[in-house]
């Protein structure tokens, strides 16, 4: 059985930017197989310690694919390229 890809998305409440691209993710989620994983930095010193003034992020297989607005394009390139 094929194992379904995890996107980490780090966020807060009452970030625009974090809506937005939540939006974004949940519209590659309908082209591309994955979960994403949704994680309020707010929840834990050291994710607010880690990505305090760069959220919301994207990260894939433990690497930063982006940060603050979130791209479209560039993130379903590295979609594709990790569904590889």
């Amino acid at each position: 059985m094929e194992q379904i890809m995890e996107v980490h998305y780090y966020t807060r409440k009452k970030c625009e930017l974090c809506e937005e691209g939540k939006l974004l993710l949940r519209l590659l989620q309908k082209e591309y197989a994955f979960e994403m994983i949704e994680k309020d930095i707010d929840s834990s010193d050291e994710l607010t310690e880690k990505f305090g003034l760069m959220i919301p992020v994207v990260e894939i297989s433990g690497e930063i694919i982006q940060y603050g607005r979130i791209d479209l394009p560039a993130l379903e390139e590295k979609l594709k390229e990790n569904l590889k």
